[in-house]
């Protein structure tokens, strides 16, 4: 049995939402409070909006299919789950995919993933600036990493290493209706802030296209105008990848990045009460 470690100074609110997390799929939760939110989480919607999130070591899709051959065609039945709440059934699309968030990504692309000698080698990729080279750490580990001098930079070479990390591991899900919007967290909002894409208080509205326009221009232009984060090159042309190559969104597939829904942060919180009140048959 899973115990969940609480502070002292948490209300029984959030101990509960903390305990009943050890049990309930995060991305079912998210999916819960996202669609309510947005006036989707009732039994008469047609439409609902799917959840894209990507962390740093782990990447998730969360949506509801129209498609019965969506379900039929996942490789496994944990794809799949179905959950009761307000009256209504759903079977979701949900999976969480542990090594493709953008930090592991990162690792994985510069070939260090699970490397030996990491006090004396340097990982090299055509993802970073050419005269870059500095110290990287994530997981407890720190690496020296670096462009390649003597190497080509700029997005189709980047492209190819980051495509590496992404082939014959996302499942690409049978349908992604071009009617049903996906709301795009973490990782995805912070590096589109970043790249200049969107605003850091409101967010905004990306189709797939733009994440792969502005990978191309930060990746071709690092050695005039080298970016104020190395790794945007790196970060821009595998968030484009794991969208086009992984879960295969078309270009014109419209993604909406927020860090807030009504004002309200879209977390998986909210889901959690209601699923726990639910359950509790408190109306």
């Amino acid at each position: 049995m899973n115990l969940c470690v609480v502070p002292p100074e948490m209300t029984v609110c959030c101990v509960l939402v903390c305990l009943f997390t050890n049990f309930v799929n995060a991305g079912i939760l998210a999916w819960m409070s996202l669609n309510f939110l947005t006036g989707h989480l009732n039994a008469q919607t047609k439409k609902t909006v799917g959840i894209l999130d990507l962390g740093g070591g782990s990447t998730q899709i969360t949506f509801l299919p129209k498609l019965q051959k969506t379900i039929e065609s996942v490789p496994v039945a944990d794809y799949i789950v179905s959950f009761d709440i307000f009256n209504s059934t759903f079977q979701l699309y949900t999976y969480s995919y542990l090594g493709n968030g953008l930090m592991a990504a990162r690792l994985a692309t510069l070939g260090a993933l699970d490397a030996e000698g990491l006090e004396w080698r340097i990982f090299k990729s055509s993802c970073l600036p050419k005269k870059f080279r500095d110290e990287w750490s994530f997981g407890g580990l720190t690496y020296q990493v670096s462009g390649d001098p003597e190497g080509e930079t700029g997005f189709k070479l980047c492209y190819q290493e980051v495509l590496k990390v992404v082939k014959d591991i996302i499942h690409q899900p049978y349908e992604l209706q071009d009617s049903n919007v996906f709301y795009a967290f973490s990782y995805y909002f912070d590096r589109a802030v970043d790249a200049g894409l969107i605003g850091g208080d409101q967010g905004g509205r990306l189709e797939v296209r733009d994440f792969k326009k502005r990978a191309k221009e930060v990746c071709n232009k690092m050695t005039k105008y080298p970016p104020i984060s190395p790794f945007l090159c790196m970060d821009m042309a595998y968030i484009t990848c794991l969208l086009k190559d992984g879960f295969g969104f078309k270009e014109n597939t419209v993604l909406q990045l927020s860090k807030k829904v009504n004002n309200v942060e879209a977390s998986w919180a909210l889901g959690a009460m209601f699923d726990h009140f639910y359950n509790l048959k408190i109306h």
